[in-house]
């Protein structure tokens, strides 16, 4: 049975059970604070778990894209190691939200088991909750009495909290839970020892496959729980697993998930994979093939490599991909990126995601391997100087500061810098680095952490947002909850009616102030979360029930709402221009500027870029109407030709954003008519990733402030020049300067002649060899010239200048070519340079170092006279 099969088995059967087939939500998270990435099955119906969105099916199925890679959930050091860790993995489950319970869950599992899927019976364990004195749970006995209607009893395992209780996090929905384990292991090794010793014991045979939550608790902030309004059902399968079940394999990576992607690094590598877990050649190509998929699927869903935040995770998750390949398979050039086909033909049919953005995929990742691969040779460069310096030292222990420096700030893995020391005999301190590592973690904690504590609910009411529709509302507070963190102490509010946008879909949230007769707070922020408009106060209303005005700041609205609607102007702009190939691949609108990212794999020409911001000033002087459609099926917007964007999570009802032409599901602010955006002035257009171009413009106030501080600006010009041509009078003064320019050039070359006839006569006579030690303020194409016409006419010289044109100092040497095998140039300069604070280098006959330390010039005089 092959995997795709298995997977279309899974979904058919809940289908069979009246479960709803839902996609896979992107595994990027755009809108919740509390993670980067889908890290489990449940993320994508956690409003619904929380009660704050109505699901659209009481039952649900589907197969989710997950991804664990960094806080609780991290598998990130363990893949490739064993047979069935990984980054990125599918989970498959089925979802009830107030429907069927424990019951239906326990016999739908053994059914698929052992009679869809036929894993002998006697393969299989289950694990239930035991209980727990301390949070006063008792035992699972519901569900043990359930189990034993299909399995012996000796089979069914009591396990603690930490293995059979689930919690969402540090708060929010939970429960206890049954894993069902199978037992992969031959006959012969089944007799030595039973399955019963090895469940939950790390046994790459004995492995847990499908765990089914029973959702029947809420943890509260403090700690508590309390029991939720309905009882849901949350499973999740491991497909990788099931399939080596299935397959009957020894390893996740033997099973047809990962052996196309194997055989495809066999052929680009020449190295034969053989499955031995401490084979460094084969645990590199299992890190291969499993990062790419996390990789691939993540930049398909938007998220792009970087410097921080989730960019920042995948950036890390691809280099160690390259890393290994580097170091164990010999890959010097990229070749990651020819991965992604393989992988395009495996999951493509499942997940569109990877045909539509394919391309981009490819080309990211081929861009990320040639950045990356230069960045090691470069740090092998510092790692070599680095081990002489600690040999020269007469140490055995590289530097802690300078190994940490290494990782942190070049990007070079710190288990590179071990490797490469072990062979020189040297090791690096494994307990500093550690501590260097977490206290930098420590410092970025700090900088983020709060504390949040409870809602206190005043009212039972679901908010209305009325931001669409007006910037002022009455309204009341309906739950509060107070926030500390490094700055303060603050509240976080729901309103009964809020005009506050929150933050999303590239738009910046609301601020404004919350007042009444009696009391006034300002408006911080505003978010969204679990389904909850959320806005930020600096204080504690003194009657939080009392009713208030909550006022949004007109003016930053109006500029963001102008700033987002140009963003869909310039994107149908973009595609009549550059092609539809052109998509947005992220944006930030607020009320300054706006900036917009898009596929596309060249540089714009000017041409390109004028046409641009003409088509787009051409929408706004058209005065085209906003056509707004609140909440249409998604696909009938679809069908009238609204762009989706890839990686963004949508409803069965969307809102339609059109003007004119233009149309798209958005659920940002707008304006009213394309003539309130005044003027769109386009600033600048520079690369933001591989196949990924930036555009950053203005509009409205900001574009009348351009304009005016230009005209200002020409006004002023005018008045210096005392011309009304401004052009020619600058394109005049251009000429003048480059005349004068010439003339001082032959005036510095007619003093440096002069110079050359002192300096002859100044060498001193040092035993058969002649040096020349000279202080000058020339500049440094001046003393270059002298200093290679005194190498000529002066046989067996050494000649040092210390110069100090335009206040900064400089040291040039010179060697005359018949003593270039005795003295070195760049290493006379280098030992000089030092006393200037500088560093420079150069060819045997000649060097030159610039520095910091004016004054130093004297010490380096000295020096060089003992030379």
């Amino acid at each position: 049975m092959t995997s795709q099969e298995i997977r279309q088995q899974f979904l058919d059967f809940f289908k069979s059970k009246e479960h709803l087939i839902v996609p896979s939500a992107p595994i990027v998270l755009k809108d919740d604070p509390t993670l980067m990435f889908s890290n489990s099955g449940m993320t994508q119906f956690k409003d619904y778990f929380l009660g704050y969105k109505e699901p659209k099916a009481s039952r649900i199925a589907d197969t989710q894209k997950c991804l664990r890679v960094s806080g609780k959930h991290n598998d990130l050091d363990d893949v490739g190691r064993d047979t069935y860790h990984h980054t990125m993995f599918e989970m498959l489950g089925n979802w009830s939200f107030g429907d069927y319970f424990k019951k239906e869950a326990i016999s739908w599992a053994w059914e698929l088991l052992t009679e869809v899927y036929g894993i002998p019976k006697e393969n299989l364990y289950v694990t239930i909750f035991e209980g727990d004195e301390k949070e006063n749970l008792e035992r699972d006995n519901e569900a043990y009495n359930y189990w034993k209607e299909f399995i012996s009893e000796d089979r069914i395992i009591n396990g603690n909290k930490k293995d059979n209780f689930w919690e969402m996090g540090a708060s929010g929905p939970c429960g206890p839970c049954s894993e069902i384990h199978v037992d992969l292991r031959s006959a012969e090794e089944k007799a030595k020892i039973s399955g019963l010793e090895l469940v939950n014991n790390d046994h790459p045979q004995v492995v847990e496959i499908w765990n089914l939550v029973f959702m029947q608790f809420n943890r509260k902030a403090d700690g508590s729980l309390e029991n939720l309004p309905a009882k849901h059902i949350d499973t999740g399968m491991g497909f990788e697993r099931l399939c080596m079940a299935l397959q009957h394999k020894e390893s996740n990576y033997d099973t047809d998930v990962f052996t196309p992607l194997i055989a495809k690094v066999e052929e680009l590598s020449g190295k034969k994979y053989t499955g031995i877990l401490t084979d460094e050649k084969d645990i590199a190509i299992r890190v291969v093939v499993d990062h790419i998929r996390a990789v691939s699927f993540a930049i398909a869903d938007g998220q792009l490599p970087s410097n921080g935040g989730a960019g920042y995770v995948i950036r890390r998750i691809l280099r160690r991909a390259i890393s290994y390949a580097y170091r164990f398979l010999d890959q010097k050039e990229p070749f990651l990126y020819q991965l992604v086909a393989v992988l395009q033909e495996q999951m493509g049919k499942f997940f569109p995601e990877l045909e539509k953005q394919g391309t981009l995929v490819t080309e990211v990742i081929k861009s990320e391997e040639e950045s990356f691969l230069r960045t090691i040779e470069t740090g092998l460069i510092r790692v070599e100087k680095l081990i002489q310096q600690t040999i020269s030292e007469g140490k055995k222990v590289l530097p802690t500061e300078e190994v940490f420096e290494l990782y942190d700030t070049y990007g070079f893995p710190d288990d590179l810098t071990r490797i490469i020391a072990e062979e020189k005999g040297l090791t690096i301190d494994e307990a500093g680095f550690e501590q260097a590592l977490n206290q930098q973690k420590q410092r970025s904690k700090a900088d983020s952490a709060q504390k949040v504590y409870d809602w206190v609910t005043l009212e039972e009411k679901p908010e209305n947002f009325v931001g669409y529709d007006k910037t002022e509302s009455e309204t009341y507070i309906t739950r509060y909850r107070k926030v500390e963190n490094k700055d303060g102490e603050f509240y976080q509010i729901v309103l009964s009616e809020s005009p506050f946008y929150p933050e999303g879909g590239g738009q910046i949230g609301d601020k404004g102030v919350l007042e009444n007769a009696a009391e006034s707070f300002e408006v911080l922020e505003t978010k969204k979360e679990n389904g909850l408009i959320i806005s930020l106060i600096n204080g504690l209303p003194k009657d939080a029930g009392a009713v208030f005005y909550a006022k949004v700041n007109d003016s930053e609205r109006r500029n963001s709402q102008a700033n987002h609607s140009v963003t869909h102007l310039l994107h149908e702009a973009l595609r009549e221009v550059l092609g539809t190939h052109v998509e947005q691949k992220g944006s930030f609108v607020g009320p300054d500027y706006l900036r917009f990212d898009f596929s596309h794999f060249n540089k714009m020409t000017d041409e390109e870029l004028k046409l641009v911001e003409d088509k787009v000033n051409a929408k706004i002087k058209d005065s085209i109407a906003l056509q707004e459609f609140r909440s249409i099926p998604i696909q009938e917007a679809l069908d009238r030709g609204a762009m989706a964007l890839f990686g963004e999570k949508y409803g069965d009802n969307v809102r339609m954003i059109q003007f004119g032409t233009s149309m798209e599901l958005c659920g940002g602010t707008h304006v009213k008519n394309t003539s309130e955006i005044g003027h769109f002035k386009l600033v600048s257009e520079s690369s933001a990733a591989a196949g990924i171009r930036r555009i950053e413009a203005i509009s409205a106030d900001k574009a009348d402030e351009y304009f005016k501080n230009l005209e200002k600006q020409i006004t002023e010009l005018s008045q210096l020049l005392k011309s009304k041509d401004v052009v020619r009078s600058i394109e005049k003064l251009i000429e003048e300067n480059a005349t004068l320019k010439s003339e001082v050039e032959a005036f510095k070359k007619e003093k440096a002649k002069g110079e050359i006839g002192d300096w002859k006569n100044a060498y001193e006579q040092k035993g058969d060899k002649l040096l020349l030690v000279k202080k000058t303020s020339l500049d440094a194409a001046s003393v270059k010239d002298i200093v290679f016409q005194l190498k000529k006419e002066i046989p067996t010289s050494v000649t040092v200048i210390l110069s100090d044109a335009d206040g900064k100092p400089m040291i040039t040497v010179g060697v005359s070519d018949d003593l270039a095998s005795s003295y070195q140039a760049g290493t006379i300069v280098k030992d000089l340079a030092k006393e200037i604070q500088g560093g420079g280098g150069g060819n045997p006959g000649f060097a030159t170092a610039g520095g910091k330390n004016l004054d130093g010039l004297e010490n380096a005089y000295q020096k060089a006279l003992n030379l």
